[in-house]
């Protein structure tokens, strides 16, 4: 069943659009991994692929976009200078889980897009300003990086990407027990 397109609002519905297809490329992307088709994307936010390429011209600009979005929502919980790192991690939890086919594109190695490479630097920032405070740090030991927690999230990934849909949920929830154990004193 596909999704009923919108009224065409012109420009004034620019914003909705993006935000729309932010939306459905986060919930296609999950779904159906980064190889899935952009129509796809424009057909779940119900908007023409015209709309689609206005806002983001290629499949990186509108991964990059999600993973801005998603970096954007971890910097306002450290913002608030009560959160802990133990926090940040539920929320990364929260957003790989929902977003498992997004994850294989952040491998710091092999990114050649400027703005991958700032959503990365960002996601370290994150993790190292947690990590230097110890009323943030919580339960996690003082030998663990921020590198650490980046690498035990992108194998985590990985991992969710070759697992069965049915069994992802299960899986996710042993392995990330597992990692956090390995992470705490």
């Amino acid at each position: 069943m596909s999704t009923p397109r919108r009224a065409n609002r012109g420009p004034a519905a620019a914003a909705d659009n993006r935000a729309a297809l932010l939306a459905a490329a986060r919930t296609t992307f999950a779904e159906h991994g980064l190889d899935a088709p952009l129509s796809l994307v424009a057909r779940t936010a119900g908007v023409g692929q015209g709309s689609l390429y206005r806002h983001f011209p290629n499949r990186e600009a509108i991964i990059v976009a999600v993973f801005e979005e998603n970096i954007g929502q971890l910097e306002d919980l450290v913002a608030n200078h009560e959160s802990t790192l133990d926090e940040l991690l539920d929320q990364i939890y929260t957003q790989l889980t929902g977003a498992v086919g997004l994850f294989e594109f952040l491998q710091p190695a092999d990114s050649s897009d400027p703005r991958l490479s700032a959503v990365i630097t960002r996601m370290h920032a994150l993790l190292a300003t947690e990590l230097a405070d110890d009323t943030h740090r919580g339960s996690i030991r003082a030998d663990v990086t921020a590198g650490d927690i980046f690498l035990a999230v992108g194998m985590l990934g990985a991992l969710l990407n070759k697992t069965p849909e049915a069994e992802r949920a299960r899986v996710a929830q042993r392995s990330w027990a597992l990692l956090l154990r390995a992470l705490r004193h």
